[in-house]
């Protein structure tokens, strides 16, 4: 089964994909990653030198090229890998996907504990906008994260839950 976890960066896609991907005992793919791979830059500079538009397309050939793959995987997409194209129904014709809804307040707080400038949305964001941005961004995005298989909010999710879930589900 291939899993795509969706939600606003921060939210815990990496952290938890890591964790699902060795329980399930498949690959963990990094969306982020891939791109870098590709285009042999950072978010950071592909968004600097190239914008956010050339990032966008490049995003959702690597996404198809990972969809159109025979094998299994658990996928941290970017946090608006959702919104563009069809991406959306693109993830959820090629496997399941779990929007991890974590509150905007608890993002922000995330984010602040991270390298911000690496984040090309929040680089020049201090910490007051930081969480009117983020709510921002989940009322631009939320329409899409909402069409996922799976919707699990909180500030604590636990990678255990969606692996009792996951399985149950497979076995159904």
């Amino acid at each position: 089964m291939k899993i795509f976890l969706i939600g606003l960066p921060g939210s815990g896609k990496t952290t938890i994909g890591k964790e699902l991907a060795k329980a399930l005992t498949v690959p963990f793919v990094d969306l982020d990653a891939e791109v870098e791979r590709q285009e042999q830059m950072t978010i950071k500079q592909i968004f600097d030198l190239r914008k956010e538009d050339y990032f966008r397309q490049s995003e959702s050939t690597q996404l198809r090229k990972w969809c159109e793959t025979q094998g299994d995987f658990v996928m941290a997409t970017g946090g608006g890998t959702p919104v563009y194209f069809d991406n959306v129904q693109l993830i959820n014709q090629s496997g399941k996907s779990i929007f991890l809804d974590v509150p905007p307040r608890e993002i922000a707080r995330r984010i602040q504990l991270t390298k911000v400038s690496d984040r090309p949305l929040f680089a020049k964001s201090d910490a007051e906008a930081l969480k009117d941005q983020v709510e921002f961004l989940r009322s631009q995005r939320i329409h899409f994260y909402r069409q996922a298989h799976w919707i699990w909010t909180g500030t604590a999710i636990s990678p255990e839950e969606i692996l009792k879930m996951i399985r149950t589900e497979s076995r159904s």
